[in-house]
């Protein structure tokens, strides 16, 4: 790569790579999921994604080349962690949790990708493809938001907790001040 428009152009092809693969895999996260709030923000989030994936075509589309053909190996791998929490059992609340958890490092991964991209096409001059960016970065801060407010409020909340070694040190520690 030798100009910024090529990184530009390979970061709008990553991105839509993972937002193709994520589209797969929201439905799957959403079916699992038992806490209704977190239910309906996957449901949501993946009505989103579908919406970021057009602003992904419209900008390949203003730069005129395909978003299609490259592959996202940091998504597929981030798919790939969250299908293990597909594949386990266990109690509903810590279920969710571990769902949030994987949804959290797939929203972060996207926080980072959209900021970095938006910056570029400031730098190129391109404000319309830098506020569709922004615009689905907006999505993905809030998407994260909603997901700690679901984990801090409920999940982990319900979620049950074996006293370890550790937790019984800290209480008698704290009985000792």
């Amino acid at each position: 790569m030798d100009t910024l428009n090529e990184l530009f152009e390979d970061q709008i092809k990553d991105l839509y790579s993972a937002e193709s693969q994520l589209i797969k895999a929201l439905p799957k996260m959403a079916k699992k999921a038992v806490t209704p709030e977190l239910k309906k923000g996957l449901e949501k989030h993946l009505e989103q994604t579908q919406g970021h994936l057009n602003r992904l075509s419209q900008i390949a589309e203003m730069w005129e080349f395909k978003p299609s053909g490259k592959k996202c190996k940091a998504m597929e791998g981030l798919i790939d962690e969250g299908k293990e929490v597909l594949d386990q059992g266990g109690d509903d609340a810590v279920v969710d949790s571990a769902l949030i958890a994987a949804a959290q490092r797939v929203e972060h991964y996207e926080i980072s990708a959209y900021g970095s991209a938006r910056a570029i096409a400031e730098r190129l001059g391109c404000s319309d493809s830098a506020s569709l960016l922004q615009k689905t970065l907006d999505e993905e801060s809030d998407a994260d938001k909603l997901l700690t407010k679901v984990s801090e409020t409920s999940t982990l909340k319900r979620a049950p907790i074996e006293e370890s070694k550790d937790a019984e040190r800290e209480d008698s520690e704290e009985d000792d001040d």
